[in-house]
């Protein structure tokens, strides 16, 4: 029996940046990750070398962490062709996380697809498709961008399958492309996983393909089937429960995929304040037979 990959988001500060990582995942009993490089809502870096990657990856190895994944900023939006300004800065700061992405020895970067602001489908995915290419025609770096599944709130793209293979299909290097499948946006952008599980990963298969999903967010979902909101809720206190989220976690055709839970942070007895990670206890419920 293969081991099955879990693990969390986990925070990346201090003095031992990556290193305090993967200290924080071996706490919850994880053998993969999930980072951003730097505070998702900016563009703030620190050198690579300030990392602690050599140091990180040490321990690492001695926890049983061979995986690692990293998320790129919410601020990259390659969809906008509102503002050129935005659009800019979007390919700019993702040629760079591409790279910080390599030197973390990661071959996975998690990307939101994007937004059209307005403009319309249309206009917002030719915009991404040309943003992917003006940033993979020149790198070499070998990393994928996994375009993340989206819940279709406001205008963001992605939010069908058949959205990410329009994608897939205007990228010239389409290899360099993958999906991060998260199931509290699959769910709310109103795909039936509870009620029909394998057609949903049939309707995968036959419009992108099953191979294609190199991550997956294990969410819960806080809103019913379709609802379009994006409100992650704790392992089996949503709408999706936790029956199907432990068949994904134990599902053999994901077995070499990493699942990473972003679920919400919890609350000490009589506090309003959310200060507790859930992880440890998730991750052992879910990887019970």
């Amino acid at each position: 029996m293969q081991k099955i990959k879990i693990g969390s988001h986990v925070k990346m500060a201090g003095k031992e940046m990556f290193l305090g990582s993967v200290k924080e995942a071996e706490s919850y009993g994880a053998n993969v990750l999930m980072l951003y490089t730097g505070a998702p809502q900016n563009t703030v870096r620190k050198e690579i070398a300030a990392l602690n990657v050599e140091a990180g990856w040490e321990y690492a190895k001695e926890a049983g962490i061979e995986e690692i994944v990293v998320h790129a900023p919410y601020i990259i939006n390659l969809g906008n062709t509102v503002k050129p300004e935005t659009f800019e800065l979007a390919v700019t700061f993702l040629e760079k996380e591409i790279q910080r992405t390599a030197a973390m020895r990661s071959r996975i970067l998690i990307l939101h697809p994007g937004a059209h602001v307005g403009a319309g489908e249309e206009a917002g995915i030719a915009q991404i498709i040309k943003g992917l290419n003006l940033v993979l025609d020149k790198n070499e770096d070998d990393v994928y961008i996994a375009l993340e599944t989206m819940a279709g709130k406001g205008s963001e793209l992605g939010r069908s399958f058949e959205e990410i293979k329009m994608i897939y299909d205007g990228v010239h290097k389409r290899d360099r492309l993958r999906v991060c499948f998260d199931t509290c946006h699959v769910h709310d952008a109103g795909y039936h996983l509870v009620e029909d599980y394998e057609g949903v990963l049939q309707q995968f298969e036959e419009t992108i393909g099953i191979s294609q999903i190199a991550a997956i967010h294990i969410n819960d979902s806080m809103n019913p089937c379709g609802a379009h909101k994006d409100r992650h809720a704790n392992i089996g206190k949503g709408h999706i429960g936790f029956d199907i989220l432990r068949q994904i976690v134990h599902d053999d055709r994901f077995a070499q995929v990493p699942k990473i839970l972003e679920t919400p942070w919890i609350c000490e007895e009589g506090s309003s304040e959310k200060t507790i990670p859930p992880y440890k206890e998730e991750i052992a419920a879910l990887l019970e037979a």
